[in-house]
């Protein structure tokens, strides 16, 4: 299963592309900056953070474009995607981005003037967790 939940801040405002013709398309890429945590730096107290860029199609592109800036603490749902291509030196270049599949605002950050992080997902744009409700009155298999 190919599915990845990160939360991180945006880099800088995403960058809308629309492409015109009879399938119309547009995307938005941004870079979500990721703390990993202390690793081999702990001894001086720094994080090391990941800089994963993010490609966003279709309602995920116009949520992104509307709701989404630079300093955004966001939960971006999607999956991994890799793809190569040849560069004009002719060397093959690999690449890793995240496809988008939902957003999650993060809940108690500081309200500022023009911070739009308290604006709910709109229905359908976010990945659903894989709980099914279970009622108080049934027995449960585990104390």
């Amino acid at each position: 299963m190919n599915k990845v939940s990160l939360l991180g801040r945006l880099t800088k405002d995403p960058e809308i592309r629309y492409k015109q013709g009879e399938n119309q398309k547009h995307v938005a890429r941004f870079t979500l900056a990721v703390d990993r945590g202390l690793g081999k730096n702990a001894k001086e107290g720094q994080q090391t953070t990941d800089f994963i860029p993010c490609e966003a199609w279709a309602n995920h592109c116009i949520f992104a474009e509307k709701y989404l800036k630079k300093g955004s603490l966001i939960i971006v749902h999607g999956r991994i995607q890799t793809g190569s291509y040849t560069n004009k030196d002719g060397n093959k270049v690999f690449t890793t981005s995240v496809n988008v599949l939902g957003y999650d605002f993060v809940p108690g950050q500081k309200k500022e003037p023009g911070n739009t992080n308290d604006i709910p997902s709109p229905a359908g744009l976010t990945c659903e967790p894989d709980f099914m409700s279970v009622p108080d009155d049934e027995e449960l298999p585990f104390n």
